[in-house]
């Protein structure tokens, strides 16, 4: 993180440590938040061989990436456990890659190894850009109204003076400006309206939308369907090869995927963690599925990702942490399973 960008926050307010961004005020429910996405790294690609060599090594066709397109990602190991999961856009005679700061280093190093003879260079964008998570009901209102181009649709890219708008879905958004303009920037949010708000905060939209977040806790945990990669629309069945592709190709085509994941509810004063094990009386003491990323719910509790034997969740008598756990309660998730 840019220590320009921290010392600002921290001027404004917030406590920064391992586990994100805190702020004394909270949002209004139903109101716009504007949230530094401390908890992500920016990863730059640049180079005229960018678009083949990412196509390469991710799950996603980068090949046919509109240049007002976004995508999600997986990096796998060879056995195709994801080591990384990815936002990618096309910026700058290349790409940009959003993904968890605390793989980003090792995330990075693995990519490297693959260039070769490649004409492209990785770099370390955070002390170029800052990212802000803007989330809540009238949230692409809100930035059209601070003069920013708004993209008409999921997954779209919309650009303006090398600031980076994606558009998730209708009511998350994330801004990549440049480090010198994320004080006015963010300035700029709150006079329209936005209330600075918690790591956790953005957490529990992205929860919300079913979109998953591989940390250090649960690499190489999960292929890329358990954690509905391919519904989100972060698996392309049409390319080439990639590391992991043959075991992902296999799940998908002969039917031997046993979990999914799947939205939870957690009524503990304790709060899970990202890894946790989950049990299921069919397993006995055999760890039937983990929790992928976990947020406070503003009634109480918890909300969380979780990935599952889908046996488990179809008996709808899933715990946490042993058998006797915390039950975890179903929520819906805003896409079909198939």
């Amino acid at each position: 993180m840019n220590s320009n960008w921290q010392a600002f926050l921290e001027q404004e307010g917030a406590i920064i440590d391992a586990q994100g961004i805190r702020f004394p005020e909270r949002p209004a429910p139903g109101g716009v938040a504007a949230v530094p996405l401390v908890h992500l790294g920016v990863l730059r690609s640049r180079g005229p061989d960018s678009t083949t060599f990412l196509h390469g090594l991710v799950s996603n066709d980068v090949k046919k990436l509109a240049p007002d397109g976004a995508q999600w990602n997986s990096f796998n190991t060879p056995k195709g456990r994801m080591l990384a999961s990815l936002l990618l856009w096309p910026a700058d005679e290349g790409h940009l890659m959003a993904v968890a700061a605390d793989i980003q280093a090792a995330f990075t190093k693995k990519l490297s190894m693959y260039i070769l003879r490649s004409k492209v260079k990785l770099s370390d964008a955070n002390d170029e850009l800052a990212l802000i998570g803007v989330t809540g009901d009238g949230a692409g209102a809100l930035l059209a109204a601070m003069g920013l181009p708004v993209p008409d649709g999921d997954m779209r890219l919309a650009t303006a003076a090398g600031s980076f708008v994606v558009r998730l879905d209708p009511q998350d958004f994330i801004l990549a400006v440049p480090v010198a303009e994320a004080p006015a920037r963010f300035a700029a949010l709150r006079t329209q309206g936005a209330v600075p708000a918690d790591t956790t905060v953005w957490q529990l939209a992205m929860i919300r939308a079913g979109l998953p977040l591989v940390t250090a806790a649960t690499q190489e945990e999960f292929v890329a369907q358990m954690l509905n990669y391919e519904v989100i629309g972060g698996v392309s069945f049409n390319k080439g090869c990639y590391p992991g592709q043959e075991i992902v190709a296999r799940t998908q085509y002969l039917g031997k995927l046993k979990k999914r994941m799947y939205r939870v509810r957690i009524d503990t004063e304790e709060p899970p963690h990202a890894g946790a094990d989950i049990f299921t009386p069919a397993f006995g003491e055999q760890s039937a599925g983990k929790l992928v990323n976990v947020a406070p719910a503003p009634e109480g509790g918890f909300e969380a990702l979780a990935v599952m034997q889908m046996s488990c969740a179809e008996s709808g008598d899933a715990r946490l942490g042993g058998p006797d756990g915390p039950p975890l309660a179903f929520l819906e998730l805003p896409y079909a399973l198939p």
